[in-house]
């Protein structure tokens, strides 16, 4: 697996591209005012925000019931979105994936070696000593 820096996202974040990425219920009507939010939050650490990426749970694969369940322990989204998202992530040479969602360890290493750049999430930004 590819390793990516260590330091804080925050550090991280200055002077590069930026993918937003999320994973909503059909239920939240406030998932642009989110991404709007971390990307206020990715731009005053010095990114520059370059795309905005988007799964929607329960409008399909699992409806109502599932709403709040990942799609993948492994990459949270499904298989498809997760390669949509890889290949601009690639073809843009963005070098952070900055997720609304919390993510594991396992799930960022994964990700981080799908996309090809460091990825984190939003919650990282407002901690401290990560």
């Amino acid at each position: 697996m590819r390793r990516f820096p260590t330091e804080p996202p925050t550090s991280v974040l200055a002077g590069t591209d930026v993918a937003l990425v999320g994973l909503f219920s059909a239920k939240d009507k406030k998932f642009g005012a989110k991404l709007d939010l971390l990307a206020a939050s990715a731009e005053a650490h010095g990114g520059r925000v370059v795309s905005r990426h988007v799964q929607r749970r329960g409008v399909s694969h699992g409806g109502a019931a599932k709403m709040a369940v990942p799609f993948s322990r492994r990459t949270l989204l499904s298989p498809g979105k997760a390669r949509e998202i890889a290949q601009a992530c690639r073809a843009a040479e963005v070098a952070v994936a900055l997720f609304v969602n919390p993510l594991t360890e396992h799930q960022r290493a994964v990700l981080g070696d799908m996309f090809g750049c460091f990825v984190t999430s939003g919650e990282d930004l407002f901690t401290s000593g990560r």
